[in-house]
């Protein structure tokens, strides 16, 4: 997979509380009066070195209602923090699940392009990818390979896995500026090319990442999103598709390095799987690696560093049952940790952001 098309020139502990109002209470005060309103609630927020920013939920059986009553002061912590995982709303089914995912994020978004498969519920939410339990999931940031991507990501507990399994988070602006210098700038000024190969034995079918296998609907696809493809003999479909690995966060002005350089590269796969996947299918029939913009293979070297630069910047909380994670996709990478036992955690998508390539 070291021949992709040619593409131009790219250039570009002590738990501390803190309190997040609604936003849209400060603004306004109260009027006097028999027709003041009551104050807007306030949201204690605990945070602890190596944890996400958490908020205890004491709404007793009535999830739904105390998310609307809290959305905006819900949305402002993401803001202000990144991420924020809620406890002890008791999320127990797949409906109540998608009713608190609508009332936080408003119209759920479709995904197209998975890199693996996942279920897709009726209420529009869907399972965690098919991974295997024994294998991590790197740091990511949803979709960074595509040109709509959700601002928002939101997971919830149905049951927790008896060891490991924590959805790992981590501050894309503190990555970045972990990094060298020097590979930001070539990233920066080159960007970086996912390569896949979808075929019916391993990873995402075309069906899976298109929604479709009709090979017309599937070109118009890759055409209206700046996906160069190419259709095999035996019927597979080999994509390249080059993206910013750094892009501007749209309310904070941060800069975030925003992509699945490190997570989708070949290196990043077990020795023995890589081997196998090799003989199997060639180094150019890999299910999916990543490369410089220029075409370049990124070796495991730079692989291992990005790897070694979230893994010193990782925030992690055992998941417990009914638990929800909101996470700012543009700010905040996500992984997911090996474990044991049975986990359902379902992902909601929300907030589409349109990129640019």
């Amino acid at each position: 997979m070291t021949n992709p098309p040619q593409f131009p020139d790219h250039h570009p502990h002590e738990e501390t509380p803190m309190t997040v109002q609604h936003q849209a209470a400060r603004p306004v005060p109260p009027m006097p009066g028999p027709m003041s309103q009551p104050p807007m609630p306030q949201l204690p927020v605990q945070t602890a070195p190596g944890r996400p920013p958490l908020i205890l939920a004491n709404c007793g059986p009535d999830a739904e209602g105390w998310t609307a009553y809290h959305r905006g002061a819900l949305r402002d912590v993401v803001t202000r923090f990144g991420a924020v995982l809620v406890r002890g709303l008791g999320l127990r089914s797949h409906e109540q699940v998608a009713n608190v995912f609508r009332l936080i994020g408003g119209d759920l978004m479709v995904e197209r392009e998975a890199f693996a498969a996942r279920e897709r519920y009726p209420s529009g939410i869907y399972s965690s990818s098919t991974w295997p339990a024994n294998q991590p999931m790197c740091m990511h940031h949803e979709l960074s390979y595509a040109l709509d991507v959700p601002r928002l990501m939101m997971f919830a507990c149905l049951t927790a896995p008896s060891a490991g399994g924590a959805t790992g988070i981590s501050d894309a602006a503190s990555v970045l500026n972990a990094l060298p210098p020097a590979l930001v700038e070539r990233f920066e000024r080159e960007g970086w090319v996912l390569a896949r190969n979808y075929n019916d034995e391993i990873g995402a079918s075309v069906a899976d990442a298109f929604g479709t296998d009709d090979p017309r609907a599937v070109e118009a696809y890759c055409r209206a999103n700046k996906i160069d493809f190419q259709w095999q003999p035996d019927g597979g479909l080999r994509t390249w598709q080059r993206r910013r690995a750094v892009t501007i966060h749209p309310i904070t002005g941060q800069r975030c390095w925003f992509n699945q350089i490190a997570f989708l590269n070949e290196w990043t796969t077990e020795p023995e799987v890589r081997e196998f996947l090799v003989d199997c299918y060639g180094p150019q029939g890999l299910p999916f690696t990543t490369l410089f913009g220029n075409g370049e293979p990124i070796g495991q070297q730079i692989v291992d560093l990005i790897a070694d630069v979230y893994v010193r910047h990782t925030h992690r909380e055992p998941w417990q049952p009914g638990d929800l994670l909101l996470v700012d996709n543009i700010r905040t990478a996500h992984s997911r940790e090996p474990f044991d036992g049975q986990r359902e955690i379902l992902v909601g998508m929300a907030d589409p952001m349109r990129v640019s390539a």
